[in-house]
């Protein structure tokens, strides 16, 4: 596995725009808590209403709620960086030359398997310290790791959005057309999907692919406007097993789908 992985790395470490598209999103992960941040210190903190309203949303514990959910808004962006890097496999035949050179196709859809775990791990690590950057610097209470799980369910989040957008490579091959059905899909498609089904169909929405992993993590503030609007509660047990029966039908539909492909 580690000379699979050190084939991987060859092919990234000298290209720029994943490098860049890298970066940019770790800068984004901060930029963006960092303006709900101002948000919330622009409110009026001593005024009973804005507290009971907003929380400390930037307090431990409810910082690792609040910026897992943030920076949840920024999911696609792990996803274009892979569908950039597996299309490029077959944009440069590279993928073709791995298979004649010696590899197998089982050992080349593993690693990029393994490179969806990895990347969401990364992800996970840059929401991990943004939390805990934002925790230290404005909590008036103590370090704690209450809600931490929220980071894990994070993780849960960025991975099927990292599967989704390995098989949407694998189906359609060419860059431009891969990342137009994943946008379409993530950000329009599957929402318009889900709000018919929860308005018509008794909420089942919630159940759909993305959208079980989406409404892991819900905001921590506005939480007497949610409870005044009757927004209803999710069974965490429930999304989390139905999240892994989808990463795991993503990840059979792709190894099935690079099994079978003419290269």
């Amino acid at each position: 596995m580690l000379h699979l992985l050190k084939i991987e790395w060859m092919k990234v470490k000298n290209y720029g725009t994943f490098w860049v598209l890298s970066i940019l999103y770790i800068v984004s992960v901060f930029g963006a808590n960092y303006i709900g941040y101002l948000f919330y210190t622009s409110a009026p903190k001593n005024d009973p209403m804005s507290k009971a309203i907003i929380g400390t949303p930037f307090n431990f514990p409810d910082v690792w709620q609040m910026v897992s959910y943030i920076s949840s808004f920024l999911m696609f962006m792990p996803g274009l960086l892979l569908i950039i890097s597996f299309t490029n496999e077959y944009s440069f035949k590279t993928h073709r030359q791995n298979i004649i050179d010696g590899l197998s196709r089982k050992e080349f859809i593993g690693v990029k398997i393994l490179l969806t775990f990895i990347v969401a791990f990364v992800a996970t690590v840059a929401v991990f310290l943004t939390a805990l950057l934002f925790g230290l610097y404005e909590s008036t209470t103590a370090f704690s790791l209450e809600k931490v799980e929220y980071i894990g369910c994070f993780f849960i989040q960025v991975l099927s959005y990292c599967s989704v957008a390995l098989l949407f490579s694998l189906l359609f091959k060419r860059s431009g057309i891969a990342i137009g059905v994943y946008f379409l899909y993530t950000l329009i498609l599957e929402n318009m999907i889900a709000g018919f089904l929860n308005r018509y169909a008794d909420n089942i929405g919630r159940y759909l692919p993305l959208e079980t992993t989406d409404n892991l993590i819900r905001p921590p503030v506005f939480k007497v406007i949610i409870n005044q609007l009757g927004v209803p509660s999710y069974n965490t047990t429930a999304l989390l097993i139905m999240s892994a029966i989808y990463l795991a039908l993503y990840y059979f539909i792709s190894f099935r789908k690079f099994q079978s492909d003419d290269l």
